[in-house]
């Protein structure tokens, strides 16, 4: 299938020739932190097809946004991850989780919710309440680490191995902060 373009000599319109179509800045979000199989992708993205997921990887890897490789004991499950390009694109994640958070209001019945959807508003509080450091953070089942730098903040799968600090919070912690309505310092105890 040719590709679709905008055909404007702008960088914008560039930039969503390449990651604008619908769910590609979701792939992104779910590889931002660590890599990814197949069956991950398919289980944290519900409502994507199995066809459109197919296609959006094909597609951000031959732009350069992603990579696959082959895993496993006998190197026959593909791992999706992020090229340097791909990881680039964390800013502009973090910028529309930050334009978004206001417009989540009320969680509605039909809304699917995954616990690392909430890895960037939360590595906002806890850069703003912690400072610089490695963060261990709990949520249910779902373990996530942070690096908090002078120059940014990273998240990443799994605990750290040498945390400076750890939280455990549930969802609904986890959600009160990421939306606002109350406060880290208020809601998490250090583990």
């Amino acid at each position: 299938m040719p590709r679709r373009t905008y055909d404007h000599y702008c960088a914008v319109s560039r930039a969503l020739d390449v990651i604008g179509d619908r769910w590609s800045l979701l792939v992104v979000r779910e590889l931002s932190s660590g890599p990814r199989r197949y069956s991950d992708l398919f289980a944290d993205l519900p409502g994507i097809s199995t066809d459109m997921l197919a296609t959006r990887l094909k597609e951000l890897e031959r732009d350069g946004i992603l990579t696959r490789r082959k895993a496993g004991p006998r190197a026959t499950t593909a791992v999706y991850e992020l090229t340097d390009t791909g990881a680039d694109l964390r800013p502009v994640l973090d910028t529309l989780s930050a334009w978004g958070t206001p417009l989540l209001g009320e969680r509605r019945s039909t809304d699917a919710v995954r616990a690392h959807w909430f890895a960037l508003p939360l590595g906002r509080a806890l850069a703003a309440s912690h400072g610089p450091g490695v963060i261990t953070v709990q949520i249910g089942d779902t373990a996530l680490h942070y690096e908090i730098t002078d120059t940014g903040i990273t998240h990443h799968d799994g605990p750290a191995p040498t945390p400076d600090h750890e939280l455990h919070l549930t969802l609904a912690e986890a959600i009160e902060i990421a939306t606002g309505a109350g406060r880290l310092a208020d809601i998490a105890e250090p583990a």
